[in-house]
């Protein structure tokens, strides 16, 4: 009667697990079926799938093509393809620009590896994309030698020629070609010098090429010399005024010069010059514009930038405009740009009587960024002041944001800008789905369960192994618990940090262009999940390394001091990965360290944006750690199966007797604590989204719910909580009959009988201490290895 109540609880208990277990796996199917209808919207039909061809993209309502490519849809070539001439070869050439030679100076010349010459891909009159003729170059000649000629040498058009050519591949420039280029073009431009204006178009253009070299060799010669750049600017200035009404432009720079008319002629003497959006982001014919005898600015919807100089109260000769494609010749100590957002610069200046510039300044700028990246934090109207070598708001002030466009105005003229902040726009998750709750929440219950039934049962179960178990029930309560309550970002929440003062009237430089949001609370429990998940994994590493020396090396002893060992590498070891990688992110920009450690969206570790995942700390401080020890334990796990769980000994008629569920429940139990399921981590890395999702909730399902599977695996299905358990229930029952637990015989004879009994059965219901790493007969007694172990 006895023994059918018991058999009654026990298929009770799997029941409830079955149900349990059946509903979690049913609502995660469920949540990954409605997620993958709701995660997939049909294309937009105003904009259909490849809409913009050969790698152009959609964005801002227009597709941004290639250089090599402009129209509608990027359908239109703009360039000049593969070319020879004589003995010289040229790959393809973008209108507008000037192509090297692939053939380059020989080494034992000073211009060694220089483009022997250059070749211009231009517009004619009649809009029919031609070749120049190329331009052989002096191999004798470098940028060096140049800065040293410009002083002594009156021919000017070689000189401007050779550094167009040394200076058409920017990509192989150094810091010491920068700056020698930059003196040289600038001497080019010096009214004094008095070079032909042919030379100084080519000039023009060495300024463009110079325009793409790395922004690392700006900063550099700016940091070795303040003034590195002002006198190519200033010059720069000048030359804008002298074209006549001409307009000199290159994809990364255009200038342009007005001629004012003279005396009172009753109408507005106001001068507007425009730089319109195009196909791509270089500048090209069409792109700038400018109309005189207006009053105002007036942006329309196609419009990037607008400056209109008021020059009633000044008596202007003409007026000249330089529009910068980047900042690069600007390097600032106050402001930090972004790389990745155009930071378009505008010169505007009178030729007036006195060198008056005191004239009235308005300007519209519509910056050009990803609006679904980024939002607008705050903008500055600034101008470039020579005294200083860096950005200043005297005389400028701003007049506010206007459906998209930045309006500022200044009582002077000379280089304008505008310093944008942005900040990103954060995908914040909403709450935990309810999977990954209800999940952890059933884990969070059966790890405090397992903890608490492991300590206070030892006395009882005085062969089980406790200490390794704990530590990865206590590791992983832990992360979970920070894992619920810890990892949405407060700021997600909360936006009060960010206040967004495009409106306001305080013209005040912002110190970077992409804000960053510090939030210390979310770093720590970055941290601390780092480090607890580390624990957990290491933990995991370790059971499988107790098993093997219980289970495979059944007749060695465990090394000495074990449980020392075990713990300091369990606790130990983690602490000093999370610690060092802390400290290098730390050193390497103490800045911005944080969002370099872990997400904005979440409280984890940092995935680059530029999807480098070499410099990831999640990478190197994470998953390889981890694919280590579940590598390691996959090859335990699967030599325990084999050798232990899956093998029968036909000598022994007692494992014939156990079922083939039984030997699943023991696999299942050791793949539980060594974490196997974490493996599925790996296929949601897979690039189809549907199939991503799915694996996404099935991860979710089996590691969330991890704790509950030690629980039932290694609790539940224990003799010891079994009787407990019906001691419990009978306890509460008002019917006869109790039964009472009665504690097993220590008797050193029933010990060696169930013992005999249960070596070939290795059920994991006691942890596998069965199988003890000796041999027990009738006549021996508890060994000093029993007694070790029994601390264990």
């Amino acid at each position: 009667m006895a023994s059918c109540r018991v058999c009654d609880l026990r298929t009770l208990l799997a029941i409830v697990c079955g149900l349990i277990t059946t509903i979690i796996l049913g609502l995660g199917i469920w949540r990954a079926v409605v997620r993958i209808q709701k995660g997939t919207p049909d294309p937009t039909p105003s904009i259909p799938t490849g809409f913009c061809r050969n790698n152009g993209t959609w964005g801002n309502g227009r597709c941004t093509c290639p250089e090599k490519w402009k129209g509608l849809r990027c359908t239109i070539a703009n360039f000049c393809g593969n070319s020879t001439s004589g003995n010289l070869t040229f790959d393809e050439i973008t209108v507008g620009r000037y192509g090297p030679s692939l053939q380059t100076c020989d080494k034992n010349t000073p211009n060694v590896g220089k483009p022997r010459a250059t070749r211009l891909c231009n517009l004619t009159e009649d809009g029919v994309i031609k070749l120049q003729e190329p331009i052989l170059g002096n191999c004798s000649l470098n940028l060096e030698t140049l800065e040293q000629e410009i002083g002594t040498s009156m021919n000017f058009s070689t000189i401007s020629q050779e550094a167009q050519i040394l200076t058409s591949n920017a990509s192989a420039l150094t810091l010491s070609n920068l700056t020698s280029a930059t003196k040289v073009v600038g001497q080019i431009f010096n009214e004094s010098r008095n070079a032909s204006s042919e030379a100084k178009i080519v000039a023009v253009t060495t300024v463009s090429q110079l325009l793409e070299a790395r922004e690392n060799l700006f900063q550099k010669a700016a940091a070795a010399d303040d003034n590195a750049f002002e006198t190519l600017i200033k010059e720069m200035e000048n030359y804008s005024w002298s074209l006549g009404n001409k307009t000199v432009l290159n994809p990364n720079i255009a200038v342009q010069s007005v001629i004012l008319p003279s005396g009172d002629t009753g109408e507005s003497t106001g001068v507007r010059f425009t730089v319109q959006k195009g196909s791509s982001n270089s500048l090209v014919s069409g792109s700038t514009h400018v109309e005189t005898n207006v009053d105002s600015i007036n942006p329309d919807p196609m419009t990037e930038l607008q400056i209109f100089l008021n020059t009633s109260k000044v008596n202007a000769r003409s007026c000249g405009f330089v529009v910068y494609q980047n900042s690069k010749l600007f390097q600032s100590k106050l402001f930090t740009p972004t790389s990745s957002i155009s930071q378009k610069i505008i010169s505007g200046k009178t030729n007036s009587a006195g060198n008056d510039q005191s004239a009235s300044v308005k300007m519209v700028f519509h910056p050009q960024y990803d609006k679904k990246e980024y939002e607008l934090n705050s903008f500055a109207c600034v101008y470039w002041n020579f005294s200083k070598n860096d950005w200043d708001t005297n005389g400028c002030s701003k007049v506010g944001e206007n459906n998209g466009f930045l309006h500022c105005h200044c009582n002077h003229t000379t280089n304008f800008a505008v310093l944008m902040s942005l900040k990103k726009n954060y995908n914040y998750p909403k709450p935990l789905d309810e999977l990954s709750t209800f999940g952890c929440a059933l884990s969070i219950t059966g790890l405090a369960l397992t903890i608490i039934f492991q300590i206070v049962t030892r006395k009882v179960r005085k062969t089980s192994v406790t200490w390794v178990l704990v530590s990865l029930c206590t590791s992983m309560l832990i992360f979970n618990l920070l894992f619920v309550f810890g990892i949405e970002n407060s700021n997600g929440k909360s936006k009060t940090s960010d206040t967004n003062d495009t409106n306001s009237k305080e013209n005040t430089i912002p110190t970077r262009g992409i804000l960053k949001v510090s939030n210390l609370r979310c770093t720590v429990i970055a941290a601390l999940l780092h480090y607890f998940l580390l624990v957990t994994f290491t933990w995991t590493g370790l059971s499988a390394a107790q098993l093997y020396f219980l289970l495979i090396r059944t007749m060695k002893p465990l090394p000495q001091r074990f449980i020392l060992y075990i713990l300091l590498i369990g606790w130990g070891v983690p602490a000093v990965v999370v610690t060092m990688t802390v400290g290098i992110i730390f050193s390497q920009n103490p800045s911005q360290w944080e969002l370099n450690y872990r997400q904005e969206e979440i409280c984890w570790l940092a995935i680059p944006e530029n999807k480098d995942f070499i410099k990831s700390p999640l990478l190197w401080s994470f998953i390889l750690p981890v694919t280590v020890i579940l590598i390691s334990n996959v090859v335990i796990f699967i030599i325990i199966t084999v050798r232990v769980l899956w093998k029968n000994d036909q000598n022994l008629t007692s494992t014939k007797k156990i079922s083939s569920l039984k030997k699943v429940f023991s696999s299942l139990s050791i793949a539980a604590v060594f974490g196997i399921t974490w493996l599925l981590g790996y296929f949601m890395l897979i690039d189809n989204d549907k199939i991503r999702i799915i694996f996404s909730y099935i991860f979710c399902l089996f590691n969330t719910t991890q704790g509950l599977q030690i629980f039932i695996l290694h609790t539940v299905r224990t003799k010891i909580f079994q009787n407990k358990a019906s001691e419990v229930l009978k306890s509460l029952s008002s019917s006869t009959g109790r039964m009472t637990f009665r504690r097993p015989s220590a008797s050193l004879g029933l010990r060696v009988k169930m013992y005999n009994m249960l070596r070939s059965w290795p059920a994991l219901n006691e942890r596998f201490r069965l199988l003890e790493p000796f041999v027990m007969t009738k006549e021996m007694t508890l060994s000093e290895s029993d007694q070790e172990n029994e601390s264990i």
